[in-house]
């Protein structure tokens, strides 16, 4: 089953179990990858959907920052239930220790030595990493081990 079937499914399951937030969050996702297909004019794969899920997670997690900051807890708290479903579709995220691992295995690998290699390293660890881990987190394990 292919994870726009999955998302399908997710959405009639929270409709017979009035499941509005849930809903709500699905709804979002098949809505943002219906324009992504209109967009490229092309039928996403999983992958393209996994990629789209992991920009919206993103956001959420910037909009929950922000929300904390502006002191809307109760903004936060929402965003942060539909972070957790779109979770949910994603593959298993990796670790920070798995993280550093792979880091230091590409790093092995390519012969990167300083910050100067930083862009190599990144370009051979984001594919690895594409839907499994948050792009700052491996940015940021990237550029804790070549300084």
């Amino acid at each position: 089953m292919t994870l726009k079937e999955q998302l399908t499914d997710a959405m009639k399951t929270a409709m017979k179990a009035r499941d509005n937030l849930r809903l709500s969050a699905v709804r979002m996702v098949l809505s943002a990858l219906k324009n992504r297909e209109i967009e490229q004019k092309k039928e996403l794969d999983d992958q393209g959907v996994i990629e789209l899920i992991s920009t919206l997670t993103k956001q959420r997690r910037e909009s929950i920052r922000l929300y904390q900051e502006g002191n809307r807890p109760e903004l936060a708290e929402k965003e942060e239930a539909e972070l957790n479903i779109l979770l949910g579709f994603l593959p298993a995220q990796l670790s920070l220790t798995e993280i550093n691992e792979l880091v230091d295995r590409i790093v092995r690998e390519i012969g990167a030595e300083g910050v100067k290699d930083l862009g190599r390293v990144m370009k051979a660890v984001t594919p690895l990493t594409a839907g499994k881990a948050d792009g700052k987190a491996v940015s940021d394990a990237v550029r804790s081990r070549l300084t």
